[in-house]
């Protein structure tokens, strides 16, 4: 069977996520057979936001595509970046006028790979709707592509699961981003598109999805705000394995979480 396997990555946080793609990426994808690399980068700086030369490290790694979320414009030097490279991508359904793109397509040994990178509605900022932008921007590459997948950066799992079934038939896959829990749903869509509500976080997990463990409780307990810092211990990849057709239907969708040991200078 003429089959591409995809590899998605979930949101890298600090220097300890970026540490894990360096060291470990190019075995990942020997073990897994990885043909594409998409990672979802909008947490690698510091874990706010993603500058151009961490773009470009990530690149470095073997990295295809970078998706983004509610946190792209955190460090505005990246804009320029937007602007002239369409492997990184901001949310498609952004205003109007925003810069960079939300939609790239890449070919990959005999397949033309859509990435489409959305944000969700529900508790973050006001956009445009991303069911609406997703029909779109479907009638524009439909032609153009073998295979579509979809990093949809949200908060509810309902809006997730909502647009799953929304795309089911469409998409090739629907991988949701942005809670840095990875979920345990993944499923194939009575249509051919595979679906997870979160991918995870390829980060610190003696943390607060990420962060370090104390300033997020004073932050909840006393509702002032520290910065944030990066956690640095017990670090871990979370990301799943997609793998399609020629004719765009996903025939697998395999959950992958794993453990490493990174210098104690990480952070």
């Amino acid at each position: 069977m003429n089959t591409v396997n995809i590899l998605l990555i979930g949101d890298i946080v600090g220097k300890p996520g970026r540490a894990i793609i360096k060291n470990y990426l190019n075995e990942i994808c020997k073990e897994y057979a990885v043909d594409c690399v998409i990672a979802n980068c909008e947490n690698a700086a510091g874990g706010m936001s993603i500058t151009p030369e961490i773009a470009q490290e990530l690149f470095s790694y073997g990295i295809h595509i970078l998706t983004t979320g509610n946190h792209i414009f955190n460090n505005r030097t990246i804009i320029k970046l937007l602007e002239s490279n369409n492997s990184i991508l901001r949310p498609a359904n952004f205003p109007a006028g925003v810069p960079g793109n939300g939609v790239t397509i890449i070919q990959i040994k005999n397949f033309n790979i859509a990435v489409v990178n959305l944000i969700g509605r529900i508790n973050m900022e006001p956009v445009d709707c991303p069911f609406v932008a997703f029909n779109t921007l479907y009638d524009e590459i439909k032609q153009k592509c073998d295979v579509i997948i979809v990093d949809f950066h949200a908060e509810a799992t309902s809006e997730k699961k909502a647009f799953g079934w929304f795309a089911d038939g469409r998409a090739s896959a629907v991988c949701g981003t942005h809670t840095h829990v990875q979920t345990a749903d993944e499923t194939i869509l009575p249509q051919g598109t595979a679906y997870i509500t979160d991918v995870g976080m390829t980060g610190p997990f003696d943390s607060v999805i990420g962060m370090d463990k104390e300033s997020s409780i004073h932050n909840f307990i006393y509702h002032t705000r520290i910065k944030f810092k990066v956690a640095q211990n017990d670090p871990k990849l979370n990301a799943v394995l997609v793998t399609c057709n020629s004719q765009g239907r996903a025939v697998s969708i395999t959950r992958i979480v794993k453990s490493y040991e990174l210098s104690p200078s990480i952070s």
